[in-house]
């Protein structure tokens, strides 16, 4: 269902639901969403790389279990939403990089994976729909992160239209990072991982934190001070002050030799 593999300092979690594509259902979020908050909390792990097996990425609600929601009432369908959208908000507020590894088809909330990862990096085999509307449905739970991607612009045509599109769209729109043939896909992911595993682990948490925080907001005088305090502190932190200690020295900062 899920297999998690670590590595100097990089855990692969890896969709292994080949048989359905690797569909969602209720076990794999379960599953999916104490996987990232346990990884968050390992401090072995610098770099969260997301993946799956066989020739799909994620197509999206396994029918099976689409099958039994057909019949919930509505408190159960609202906790099953619940549990998809919050097991999204755990990748999303990883304290860690996360990398989308994007090989095959991505499809409804397969979408909100790649979307909810900092780094998506695809192949042109991938695919993408939002098929909510087709099934009379919506993207709901997966809109908070594929919106910040692609834009209210490019939501509009595709969530309404459901139709799919190709992976040198999703990277025209936003929604990859990078588009690669199949045979540099992971030369690529690792050339990205040497770069994230440079950074400082409480620097990346506090970027990601910013970026959350910052986003959106307008340039004024409660903006310039939050974000001249958070420099401040950083740079008084143990981490900043081996960091700009290395940096002056000549040498590479001491965090680049923990990983695990």
């Amino acid at each position: 269902m899920l297999k998690v593999e670590k590595s100097g300092g990089v855990a692969r979690v890896i969709l292994d639901r080949p048989e359905v594509r690797n569909a969602f259902d209720d076990a794999l979020i379960q599953r999916l969403h104490a996987t990232f908050v346990s990884l968050g909390e390992d401090r072995d792990v610098r770099v969260v790389v997301l993946g799956g097996n066989g020739p799909a990425f994620c197509a999206g609600a396994d029918l099976n279990w689409m099958k039994r929601m057909a019949g919930y009432r509505r408190e159960q369908n609202v906790a099953d939403a619940r549990a998809l959208a919050e097991m999204l908000a755990a990748l999303d507020r990883l304290p860690k990089p996360t990398v989308a590894r994007v090989h095959g088809p991505a499809f409804a909330g397969g979408t909100g994976l790649v979307a909810a990862c900092d780094i998506a990096v695809g192949t042109p085999e991938a695919k993408f729909c939002f098929s909510e509307a087709k099934l009379g449905l919506s993207p709901a739970t997966i809109s908070p992160h594929v919106l910040r991607a692609i834009g209210v612009r490019a939501a509009r045509r595709y969530f309404l239209t459901a139709e799919v599109f190709d992976a040198a769209e999703a990277y025209r729109i936003g929604l990859l990072t990078l588009l690669v043939s199949p045979g540099d896909l992971d030369a690529e992911i690792q050339e990205l991982l040497r770069h994230l595993l440079a950074g400082g682990p409480e620097a990346m948490k506090k970027i990601k934190q910013l970026i959350r925080d910052v986003a959106g907001r307008a340039v004024g005088d409660a903006l310039i001070a939050d974000t001249a305090e958070r420099i401040a502190e950083i740079r008084a932190s143990a981490e900043g002050r081996e960091g700009i200690a290395s940096f002056l020295e000549k040498r590479k900062p001491a965090w680049t030799s923990k990983k695990s």
